[in-house]
């Protein structure tokens, strides 16, 4: 055991001292050490009530021989940082989040660990600190919010985002938008749509790394305590036999993670965190391998913002587990691969159906031939860029028009909000890549608001910064280069033409080779935003979207 190192011998009468202050009896010295990371804290809705799934966990492992120890990570609400500089911090934090979970890890010898978590930047963050310090881990959420209801209609937290854009356009009232605010959000757990952190989740179901269930039983459920427990229980039996996350997080569990990804049609951000996961088991996620699963996997559920069905009703259906088991039959799933209940993905779905064809469609009767995501190419976006394609009207597919160039968030939004993005445009949004932001801020707000208007149908958005699980519409972000490291987006102009072609996966600025070197030879990069603290450093070290936006050029390529 690695605990040994901290608790047996005559050398380790210190530590056992240590031990002895904090409140721990020599028995419990004797079982193994298990970490439980739990993020939880009184800010951010989805991590409120982890305390009571802590404790559960916590529970689990005593049942199953070993002696649990708790410790916390930082939190971030994307939806509270949402529009304003707290956004900046939001991505970058997820490496705060791995660092600290391995430095606990490595300097106090845990022998498994148990991550507790549930919102955006916080789960793949953890996922990321198993994979480096290679133990026997799991990963148990916290779970999805409910629906809220408003006029007799399901709504959620972009709703409310949308009703911003909906009273600018003097579609509904103030007073309105206030009772839906007050309604969107009914309790604890994770916004009740497909967004970033219910995107995540499911994946980390996935690839095997959390219990089957992980991703869609409600916050609010027993259901969800027990899956805690079991957590707990099974990370000892991972332990006893040397199950191992490098023995999990393989190439053909991301395989499956991305089928499976593309089938439920979840966030863009998706594609960041696993490409920044598969670099840290030490393989390269090609962006080209996104597209060839996309095309050979068919989109079977349309869940908000795209559609009107949310997270309980994918549980109602049979959840992720049942949206696999489809996938399975067809062939497009690695079965043998292990997961973490210690049995292969065939053995965890022998029991598993479909229990509502309206929610999770047939693979005969589809919502789209293929998958949610795509990632386009061509000279505005040589590296790539991602758009949730299953949230892109059929008429915005292929779609040209003129640029108009922002070079923050703030300036796209308040020309939006001034009617200065009329149909037929194009808005860029520059500078807010993971260097230049810095921090690859998520903008929901001039999606959300072009929605309201009821002009996502009409207008399409391009950012090398993110764009939130919770927008729809002709979104594209991640676009690699970005516009601080002198990426072509650096060098578009009011007016240009700009041509989308998502069947085709490509993204073209229709301007002249010659134009565009007199552009290059007179462009200037900005002063950066914020150009202190901890983004001053992060923005120094980190690499492009299309790279996961890791803190390391030193990516293995191994795929």
């Amino acid at each position: 055991m690695r605990s040994h190192k901290v608790t047996r011998g005559i050398d380790r009468a210190p530590h056992r001292s240590l031990f002895r202050a904090a409140g721990f009896h020599p028995e419990e010295l004797n079982r193994p050490l298990v970490g439980i990371v739990n993020s939880a804290n009184e800010i951010v809705p989805g991590h409120v009530h982890l305390d009571s799934i802590a404790n559960a966990v916590k529970t689990g492992v005593w049942i199953g021989g070993g002696t649990p120890i708790e410790f916390s990570t930082i939190g971030i609400c994307d939806g509270i940082a949402m529009n304003h500089t707290g956004m900046h911090y939001s991505l970058a934090s997820r490496e705060i989040i791995a660092d600290s979970v391995e430095v606990m890890v490595e300097a106090h010898c845990f022998d498994a660990l148990v991550l507790i978590t549930n919102c955006d930047k916080i789960t793949p963050g953890m996922m990321m600190a198993a994979a480096r310090v290679g133990l026997p881990a799991i990963m148990v959420s916290g779970g999805p919010m409910l629906a809220g209801e408003h006029k007799g209609k399901k709504i959620d937290l972009s709703s409310v985002f949308e009703g911003v854009g909906a009273v600018y356009a003097g579609k509904i009232s103030e007073e309105e938008l206030e009772d839906m605010a007050a309604r969107a959000c009914p309790g604890c757990g994770s916004c009740a749509g497909m967004f970033t952190a219910n995107s995540m989740n499911c994946m980390a179901e996935a690839l095997g790394i959390a219990l089957p269930g992980n991703g869609t039983i409600p916050a609010v459920s027993a259901d969800r305590l027990l899956l805690a427990k079991e957590a707990g229980i099974k990370v000892m039996e991972l332990l006893q036999s040397g199950i191992t996350v490098d023995k999990i997080l393989l190439p053909e569990a991301f395989d499956n993670a991305l089928t499976v990804d593309m089938a439920l049609g979840c966030s863009t951000n998706t594609l960041l965190h696993l490409t920044a996961l598969a670099n840290e088991c030490g393989f390269r996620l090609d962006l080209n391998w996104v597209n060839e699963i996309s095309s050979r996997t068919p989109q079977l559920c349309l869940l908000s913002p795209a559609g009107p069905d949310r997270i309980e009703d994918l549980g109602k259906a049979g959840g992720v587990a049942a949206v696999m088991k489809d996938l399975m039959r067809a062939n497009l799933l690695n079965s043998t691969v292990v997961t973490v209940t210690g049995k292969t993905v065939a053995e965890n779905l022998v029991d598993v159906e479909v229990t509502d064809r309206a929610v999770i469609r047939s693979l005969e009767k589809p919502y789209r031939p293929q998958g949610g995501l795509a990632v386009l190419f061509g000279n505005l976006a040589p590296e790539g860029a991602v758009v949730k394609q299953g949230a892109v009207s059929t008429s915005m597919q292929r779609f040209t028009g003129s640029a108009l160039v922002f070079d923050s968030e703030e300036g796209a939004v308040e020309a939006i909000n001034n009617g200065v993005v009329t149909e037929g445009s194009v808005v860029i949004i520059r500078y807010e890549g993971p260097r230049g932001g810095p921090g690859m801020r998520e903008m929901l707000a001039p999606t959300s608001i072009l929605a309201g208007m009821g002009l996502d149908e009409k207008v399409a958005l391009i950012t090398d910064g993110r764009f939130s699980g919770a927008t729809r519409g002709a979104s594209i972000g991640h676009v690699s280069p970005e516009a601080a490291a002198g990426g072509l987006i650096a060098l578009v102009r009011d007016g240009d033409q700009i041509r989308i072609d998502i069947p085709q996966r490509s993204l073209t600025l229709a301007v002249s080779e010659d134009e565009l070197h007199k552009r290059r030879d007179a462009w200037q990069p900005p002063e950066p935003k914020i150009n202190r603290g901890y983004l001053k450093r992060y923005a120094l070290q980190v690499s492009s979207a299309g790279r996961g936006a890791v803190l390391s050029d030193e990516i293995n390529k191994k795929r």
